[in-house]
């Protein structure tokens, strides 16, 4: 698979299924791994990052897992790729921005990503649509045990997995849930809720996780720390803590609607309008409107639009993804024009 055939689909993260998807978009876990005789890649010169990366392809096209893999050469990809890759959740945007070789071997689903010499060797990364920990655990899980028998992961007896950054030691394990917020935001309780989060160890980031701000009312949810909880106990945490703040969202959707319903059905139905008939719509203003209408169906006043269909937008929107479409690079103000236009025909009809 190539990746200009990922552009007129998305991945099953993005359908709007599963436990709580009205609130909760994906759930995300993610393994970091190293291989024991060869040093971490802030260590490594070029020569070893290349037998790490020919050593963990091979391994993954040879083992169970390989049916329905497809394998990028980062090296070998264009700006436009990387970056549609990284809107994807397929990379990261320092694997992406990494030096050597590098790749990622993903399925045709997108429910599983295997990024070679990201900041680690590996990293095994699964994610679903909607709240849906345990099935991802499992999927993972069973990864990491395939691979586990080919290859010699670093460990310590006292630590654990041994990995490039010292949050990560421990398990190697990071939970991510993403949330859609926007009634915390407008009511203005979305701090108040976080600095609880943040109280039990947990960190909230924006759409694309570490350094990246918040945009479209989209938040990730994460453990801070992989040491000294088992895996089963890290997701038990976030377990707990995610139906409390979709309890808050949708109390507070409850509370616009009966406290302030004529400003929350004006702004949902401009947002509407905007994204019908709008000529030009930059990458930040595409995500507030969305958000926007995507509450707007959650709520029971828009109900002619699929939440499938608003996940998508999310992302087929965005830079990345306009460019792979249109098989070119754009500037700002092409990428305005086009998005608007993908956007209304999107919507012709409804």
């Amino acid at each position: 698979m190539e990746i200009r055939d990922l552009t007129d689909k998305t991945g099953e993260w993005l359908r709007g299924t599963g436990k709580e998807s009205d609130i909760v978009i994906s759930s995300r876990i993610r393994l970091a791994r190293n291989i024991t005789g060869y040093p971490f890649l802030s260590r490594s010169n070029l020569k070893q990052r290349k037998e790490i990366e020919s050593l963990l392809r091979n391994t993954i096209i040879e083992s169970s897992i390989a049916q329905d893999i497809s394998y990028v050469n980062l090296n070998n990809a264009t700006s436009v790729d990387k970056l549609f890759l990284v809107e994807r959740h397929l990379i990261s945007k320092e694997h992406a921005a990494g030096e050597g070789e590098r790749g990622v071997a993903f399925g045709k689903s997108e429910t599983i990503s295997l990024m070679i010499n990201e900041e680690d060797h590996l990293r095994i990364q699964v994610i679903h649509s909607g709240f849906e920990l345990n099935d991802t655990w499992e999927t993972t899980d069973e990864i990491d045990n395939i691979l586990g028998k080919r290859l010699n992961f670093a460990f310590s007896a006292r630590f654990g997995y041994l990995t490039a950054c010292p949050t990560n030691v421990g398990t190697g394990m990071r939970v991510s849930v993403m949330l859609h917020l926007p009634a915390l935001g407008m009511t203005k309780h979305i701090e108040k809720v976080f600095n609880a989060v943040g109280k039990l160890g947990l960190v909230v980031r924006g759409l694309y996780g570490e350094g990246t701000k918040v945009s479209g009312d989209l938040y990730q949810i994460s453990n801070q720390f992989a040491l000294g909880k088992s895996e089963k106990e890290i997701i038990s945490i976030i377990e707990s803590v995610i139906p409390r703040i979709t309890s808050y969202e949708r109390m507070a959707r409850k509370a616009l609607v009966l406290e302030s319903k004529d400003q929350l059905e004006d702004r949902i139905w401009r947002s509407y309008g905007m994204l019908k008939a709008a000529r030009m719509i930059t990458s930040e203003e595409i995500l507030q409107l969305l958000s926007q209408v995507r509450m707007g169906v959650n709520i029971g006043l828009i109900d002619n639009i699929e939440i499938q269909t608003l996940n998508e937008l999310f992302v087929l929107t965005l830079p990345g993804h306009l460019q792979k479409l249109q098989g070119c690079e754009l500037d700002s103000t092409q990428r305005n024009i086009i998005r608007a236009s993908y956007v209304r025909k999107r919507l012709e009809g409804l």
